[in-house]
């Protein structure tokens, strides 16, 4: 058995939870929570339509969670959702122009984020992380 200070799943929560304390803390100062600027970056870098499943489906979440998420973006005038012409069911998700108001300062966050989290990191070793990283969702799903 592992030791539990090598364990992968607690080095992943570990850096899950400062990637989430540092994305809560550049939220555009409270404007948005740092799960709803990650998926604003997500929509807004669409360039076809977008619907609730590819949320779900990018971020590994629960259509219920997924749901929440697409509420408060709503409430808070984020986006808007309209049916498909093609399916009254299925509803695009369509960024407000208070959303693409945003688009600089989230991408500027993350960017930085990436730069922050990757810094003294070799291109190859980054590659490796990558590697395992697909393996464990893989062995996960």
């Amino acid at each position: 058995m592992q030791s539990l200070s090598r364990s992968a799943a607690r080095y992943v929560s570990k850096l899950s939870n400062k990637i989430r304390r540092h994305t809560n803390a550049f939220s555009l100062n409270g404007a948005l929570s740092g799960a709803q600027g990650r998926i604003l970056h997500f929509i807004l870098a669409q360039t076809d339509d977008i619907f609730q499943k590819d949320i779900e489906e990018e971020y590994s979440l629960r259509p219920s969670s997924a749901t929440e998420i697409l509420k408060k973006m709503e409430q808070n005038g984020l986006i808007h959702r309209e049916p498909t012409s093609y399916d009254g069911r299925l509803k695009k998700i369509i960024p407000s122009e208070k959303a693409i108001h945003y688009q600089k300062q989230v991408i500027t966050d993350l960017t930085k984020l990436e730069h922050d989290l990757t810094k003294d990191i070799d291109p190859e070793q980054l590659e490796v992380f990558f590697q395992v990283m697909e393996k464990m969702l893989k062995n996960l799903s």
